[in-house]
Parts: C-alpha cells; sequence; structure tokens
C-alpha cells in the first residue's frame, strides 16, 4: 500500500535493530521517510541502514542505549547535526522478561522499567520539542509509542512487564492532553503476539515452551504487520489522529 503523504519526513526509531522497530524503519523508509536509527548494537544497525540505502532510502545508524540519559542526548545531537529536527518518533525499544514475581528479579524488573517506560521517557524529552516546532510551522508531528495488550490482558509470570506497557499506554494518554492540543498526535500501538526477539530473552524454560506454543496456535503477527500499522497512522491528515490501535493475529481472543 502506498502512504505518499509519508514522504519527505524525518523519523526516529528507537529498538531498529529488530524487530517492529527494525520493519518501521524499512517501511518508513520505503515511503520516502528519511530514517535514523537508534539501537544499541551498532552491526546491525550499519547492515540496515545499507540495506535501506541499497533501496532508494535515507537511514542513518545512531549508536544509543535509551537507558542512558546521556546517550540518548548524543543521538539526538547526532541526528540533528545530520537531518536537523525530526517529525516522527516511534518508540519501538522494549525488552520482556517474565518470570513469578514470587522470584524477585529484581534486576529484570528494573532492566524493563529502565528500558520499556524511563527509556521512552528519555527519548519524548529529547524530541518533543522538534515535534512541537513542526506541528506549530504547520506540518504533521507524530510521537507513536509501542505498548502491548499485556496493558490490558493479565498472563501470569507477566506481571512486570505488563505493568510497563501499562504505563506507556497510560502516559501516551496523557501527553495527548499536552500535545494534542499543539497538533502533536500522539498514537499508541498495543500489539498482541508478534513475531519478534522478545522471546528470545525469556530464560524461563516453562515460559518459553508456552510462548512457542501459543505460536503454533494462533499465528502470531510478523512486525510488517504492526509497520504497516504505524505507516498507515502517521500517513493520516494531519488533524487525525488515531489514537489507540489493539492489533492482533485474528485467532488470538
Amino acid at each position: 500500500m502506498s502512504y505518499t503523504t509519508l514522504a519527505g519526513r524525518t523519523a526516529v526509531i528507537t529498538g531498529a535493530a529488530s524487530g517492529m522497530g527494525e520493519a518501521t524503519a524499512r517501511t518508513l523508509a520505503s515511503h520516502g521517510v528519511r530514517v535514523a536509527l537508534l539501537a544499541r548494537r551498532a552491526d546491525r544497525l550499519t547492515a540496515l541502514a545499507n540495506r535501506i540505502e541499497a533501496d532508494g532510502g535515507q537511514a542513518l545508524a545512531v549508536p544509543a542505549d535509551v537507558t542512558d540519559a546521556a546517550s540518548v542526548d548524543a543521538a539526538a545531537e547526532r541526528i540533528h547535526t545530520a537531518y536537523g529536527a525530526v517529525d516522527l518518533v516511534v518508540n519501538a525499544a522494549g525488552v520482556m522478561l517474565p518470570n513469578p514475581v514470587t522470584d524477585g528479579r529484581a534486576d529484570e524488573w528494573q532492566r524493563m522499567l529502565d528500558t520499556n517506560v524511563a527509556g521512552a521517557l528519555r527519548v519524548i524529552r529529547a524530541f518533543t520539542p522538534d515535534l512541537i516546532a513542526a506541528a506549530a510551522a504547520g506540518r504533521t508531528a507524530d510521537l507513536v509509542n509501542l505498548s502491548s495488550i499485556g496493558a490490558h490482558i493479565a498472563f501470569p509470570h507477566y506481571a512486570v512487564y505488563g505493568a510497563t506497557k501499562a504505563a506507556l499506554t497510560y502516559l501516551s494518554q496523557s501527553l495527548r492532553t499536552e500535545l494534542g492540543p499543539r497538533d502533536v498526535r500522539v498514537t499508541n500501538i498495543e500489539p498482541g503476539l508478534t513475531d519478534t526477539e522478545l522471546g528470545g530473552h525469556i530464560d524461563n524454560a516453562e515460559l518459553a515452551t508456552q510462548l512457542d506454543g501459543m505460536f503454533d496456535a494462533l499465528i502470531g503477527l510478523s512486525p510488517d504487520d504492526v509497520a504497516d500499522l504505524i505507516a498507515y497512522a502517521t500517513s493520516r491528515a494531519r488533524h487525525v489522529n488515531l489514537r489507540q490501535a489493539v492489533v492482533l493475529p485474528t485467532r488470538q481472543a
């Protein structure tokens, strides 16, 4: 599908080394968006940037860690030097580490909080002035947060992950009250079962097997499915905000 209104825009995409972030970068670039790719794995970012440019797009690999404020600020400076102000931000960086709360895995809790919640906030702090300025100049400005159906549906042993995603969903809702009156759109997307690297982070064999069984039964989404939804939402007329989208595999209730 063609989203011609995206051409000429400039996007920042976190979590761009894999999964939904990578797919979003490829999809937006294919529609004429200059994409700044943020993630920790520099080699993956460079390979993706090369692939996008070989296909005729524009991409900038910017290794950064969203859990580190100084790293995010340095990334923003580099992007502004190379591309100027941005008008589209996609918070796709995330980590999912399920385990029973009674295991007391405080290190995992902190990692999920630092990445899924505070990481998104660091990126928002770095680029919201760009979005506000773009909107004030009459251009389309978008902030897209990738949450999860886990923000609403409780799954055993995913309590902390779900809580971080519920926080991101609420943050998106609240930010609309601040940014909407300034013509900046905020879109919150909650995918269901999606085939990404998140499952590979699980160190609990029982939960990993359970997740594999869900994929066998439900036929999960691909990252490209979610990326296409992001492209659709951000290509609407600037007065139209697709504020909340839950996207699930057809078989997932």
